[in-house]
């Protein structure tokens, strides 16, 4: 095939592990109907790149497969209402029969791709882009917080978890957040009013001053105490959970009896399923918070696109610690 209708990507051609990624050649896509073609700038690595590289989360793709959900790029011809050369970015590909991110040129549904807002890092978008989108979810469409509201997020340390507190603060909540150590600092410094160390008897501190006075809790590490979320609770209280993989450790019993007398809820969801309304809605009160400044990234490690399968390997073995995984074109 002439090079001139090829392009550099990372990809698969059967699910399984990180060495399953190759980074070679493929054909250039070609941009259907309400589809956009840009050409890539740089793509953010997700935990839930692994899961649908592995096969852990099913999901439709097509074979070979570019792995990748987040990126920033430029558009490369007038489509779907974007003009050619405008910075855009994108959350949601590399899954639901979309091909992925990690390429040289992608195609994009038009109804998921957003203007990147001016004077923004590109770099700190594709960073934050799939954390404060999931974010908004739980607090503001999942949540449904509002203001004078007390909201308690655990794993407030993490990429999603730090854009939680970030959002929560910004609707007038009152936000307690539990994290680690190293951690307390930053959730302090993005408005909330306590922090604890989760190695700590936090639950017990917070019960005691707040027991009963929690209006939306929200857990980002996956730890899913519901027996402790739901005596925590207010009443009309809302329990939000956006991790948790099945296994054994995060099957929590649910106290019924008394989720049920404080007229409470449980809300789960994940990204994979938010629809192209949701994520719009998200990509728009991320832009406004990435313009004024209040939406940053913890630290980005910045890779190759060549070096994916071992992007992939470290999600999978190593913690991360708020360090977000930036992949560039060679």
């Amino acid at each position: 095939m002439p090079q001139d209708v090829c392009m550099r990507a990372a990809y698969i051609e059967q699910r399984g592990p990180a060495e399953n990624i190759r980074y070679g050649t493929l054909p250039e896509p070609v941009a259907g109907a309400d589809e956009v073609l840009v050409q890539v700038g740089a793509v953010a690595v997700n935990p839930v790149d692994t899961f649908v590289r592995s096969g852990a989360y099913p999901t439709s793709i097509p074979l070979p497969f570019v792995v990748g959900r987040d990126l920033v790029g430029t558009v490369v011809h007038d489509a779907g209402g974007f003009r050619a050369g405008d910075q855009v970015w994108c959350t949601s590909l590399g899954y639901d029969g979309r091909q992925g991110a990690t390429a040289e040129l992608a195609t994009v549904p038009a109804e998921r791709l957003y203007e990147l807002p001016a004077d923004v890092d590109p770099l700190a978008a594709v960073a934050v882009a799939h954390p404060a989108s999931t974010a908004y979810l739980a607090t503001v469409e999942y949540g449904e917080i509002r203001a004078g509201e007390t909201v308690l997020i655990v794993g407030a340390g993490g990429n999603v978890g730090s854009a939680a507190v970030t959002l929560a603060v910004r609707c007038g909540a009152r936000v307690i957040a539990v994290a680690s150590q190293r951690s307390l600092d930053r959730c302090l410094q993005l408005g909330a009013h306590e922090a604890y160390d989760h190695t700590t008897d936090w639950l017990g501190t917070v019960g005691k001053a707040h027991h009963g006075g929690i209006d939306v809790y929200v857990d980002t590490s996956g730890v899913n105490d519901l027996v402790a979320a739901v005596d925590l609770l207010a009443p009309h209280g809302r329990i939000v959970l956006l991790s948790g993989d099945g296994t054994p450790e995060t099957q929590r019993p649910v106290p019924l009896g008394p989720l049920y007398r404080k007229s409470g809820s449980i809300r789960g969801f994940v990204m994979s399923r938010a629809s192209a309304c949701q994520l719009a809605n998200a990509a728009q009160r991320t832009a406004i918070l990435l313009a004024a400044g209040d939406l940053t990234p913890n630290t980005i490690d910045v890779m190759q696109f060549s070096e994916a399968a071992r992007a992939h390997r470290r999600i999978e073995t190593e913690v991360m610690g708020g360090t977000r995984l930036v992949l560039l074109p060679a």
